[in-house]
C-alpha cells in the first residue's frame, strides 16, 4: 500500500510540476511569465495578445499600467508581456531595436523582431491558439516595435495596437498581408510627438500618418471617416478622444484606425475601461473571419 501511495504522490507532483512549467515560457532571455485565462481547456483556441512596454520600463511595469493581465479571464485570452534587452552602458534601460528613430540608441542591432515572432511560434507550440486572433500591444518605444512587427510579420498578426509609438518613417512596398492598425495618441505628448519629430536626428512620421501609411498597405480609401467620441483618460472631463476611421475598399483583414486623445499627454492616467475598448477593438479586427469551412 505504502508503494501505490508513493507512486501516486510522484505521479501528481510530476503532474504539478508539468502545470507549473506551462505558465511560463524561455527563449534564451529568461523567464518569460504567461497569463493563461481561466476555463482554457487546451483545445479551444484562444486569443493571444503580446504587450510590448515602453522604452526604460518592463513587461511587467507596462501590464502594470494599462492592466490587461486584470481582463485576461473576462476576455478569454493568453497574455506576454516581455521585457526587451537591457542597454550594454548608461542606466542599461531596456529597449526594443524597433526603427532608427527607437530605441537602439547603442547600436546593438539586436533583432527583437524575430525575437517576437519567436515568441509567438514557442506560445503556439505550448498552447491552443487561435491564428486568427495573434495581437501586439505597445506602448511608446513598444508601440514603434508592434509596427515593425506587423510589418515583418504580416502574415502572423492579425491586429495592433499602438499607443504613442510610431510607424518607420522611410518609403517601403506594402506587407505580404494586411493588418488591422490602431494608434493612440495624446495631442499634447512632450516625448513622442502626435505631428511626428525626430530622435537623435532620426525622424519619425505623425500620428496620422502612421495610419495613413497602413491605410495604403491595406488597400483603404486615402478618406477617413469621423466616428463616435471615446474616454480613454481619467484626468480628461467627458469623452475626449476622437477617432478617424479608415475601413473603406480596405483588403480582407486590414484598416487602420487613430484614435486622437486630445490634450494627452505621453503616459495618461488611463480610464478604467481603457484595457477592455483596446481589447474589444482587437477582437473586432482578427485576420480573418472564421467560416463553416474552417
Amino acid at each position: 500500500m505504502a508503494t501505490i501511495i508513493k507512486a501516486a504522490l510522484t505521479a501528481t507532483l510530476l503532474l504539478l510540476s508539468t502545470l507549473a512549467s506551462a505558465q511560463s515560457i524561455d527563449l534564451g532571455r529568461g523567464e518569460l511569465p504567461v497569463t493563461v485565462p481561466a476555463g482554457y481547456d487546451g483545445e479551444t483556441p484562444a486569443p493571444l495578445i503580446v504587450l510590448l512596454h515602453g522604452y526604460t520600463s518592463s513587461g511587467a511595469m507596462q501590464d502594470g499600467y494599462m492592466g490587461f493581465s486584470k481582463i485576461a479571464n473576462d476576455y478569454g485570452f493568453f497574455l506576454v508581456a516581455p521585457d526587451g534587452n537591457k542597454e550594454p552602458g548608461g542606466d542599461e534601460n531596456r529597449f526594443w531595436n524597433a526603427s532608427p528613430a527607437c530605441c537602439d540608441f547603442f547600436r546593438t542591432a539586436v533583432d527583437d523582431s524575430a525575437y517576437i515572432s519567436d515568441i509567438i511560434k514557442t506560445m503556439k507550440s505550448e498552447y491552443k491558439i487561435d491564428n486568427n486572433r495573434v495581437y501586439l500591444i505597445g506602448h511608446s518605444n513598444g508601440g514603434f516595435m508592434s509596427y515593425r512587427a506587423a510589418y515583418d510579420h504580416s502574415d502572423t498578426i492579425a491586429a495592433i495596437a499602438s499607443l504613442a509609438g510610431a510607424n518607420h518613417i522611410e518609403e517601403r512596398e506594402a506587407p505580404a498581408s494586411p493588418v488591422h492598425v490602431l494608434q493612440i495618441h495624446g495631442t499634447k505628448d512632450a516625448t513622442i510627438a502626435y505631428e511626428g519629430s525626430q530622435i537623435q536626428e532620426n525622424y519619425y512620421p505623425s500620428a496620422l500618418e502612421s495610419v495613413q501609411r497602413w491605410a495604403s498597405y491595406n488597400g483603404c480609401s486615402a478618406e477617413g471617416s469621423e466616428r463616435e467620441l471615446r474616454d480613454l483618460v481619467a484626468t480628461l472631463q467627458g469623452h475626449e478622444s476622437r477617432v478617424t476611421l479608415f475601413d473603406k475598399g480596405c483588403k480582407q483583414g486590414g484598416s487602420a484606425e487613430l484614435w486622437t486623445i486630445t490634450e494627452g499627454s505621453h503616459v495618461p492616467m488611463l480610464s478604467g475601461s481603457f484595457a477592455s475598448q483596446v481589447v474589444e477593438w482587437l477582437y473586432a479586427h482578427p485576420k480573418k473571419v472564421p467560416s463553416f469551412a474552417d
